[in-house]
């Protein structure tokens, strides 16, 4: 059986600041094809389609669509906030090996 993906209180504070003020729109992670390992994760505000898993937390939600979810199986969506930038990054369990800036890997 897969895991779902967890997201961290961390990933979910950081959505809230970006949602505040505005129409709370969930945070999309998928993955594609491409990068320069093979997937791509694309993370973006999005809307939640009938078939996405949902998770949520104050009111705040992560939706992973059915196609990128056995990719995604285990994972943690976390967001880093340091000197050289800020970014939502995913640790993935399923990657055999990513690039260097984190946004590609293979399986």
């Amino acid at each position: 059986m897969n895991l779902p993906p967890k997201v961290t209180e961390r990933a979910f504070a950081r959505l809230a600041e970006i949602n505040d003020g505005s129409e709370i729109r969930p945070l999309r992670v998928a993955v594609a094809g491409g990068g320069c390992s093979g997937f791509q994760y694309d993370i973006r505000l999005d809307r939640a389609e009938d078939d996405d898993l949902v998770l949520e937390s104050a009111g705040q939600r992560v939706v992973v669509d059915p196609v990128s979810l056995p990719y995604l199986a285990g994972a943690v969506i976390d967001f880093e906030d340091e000197l050289i930038g800020a970014r939502f990054v995913i640790e993935n369990p399923n990657a055999t090996s990513s690039c260097g800036c984190g946004t590609s890997f293979s399986m």
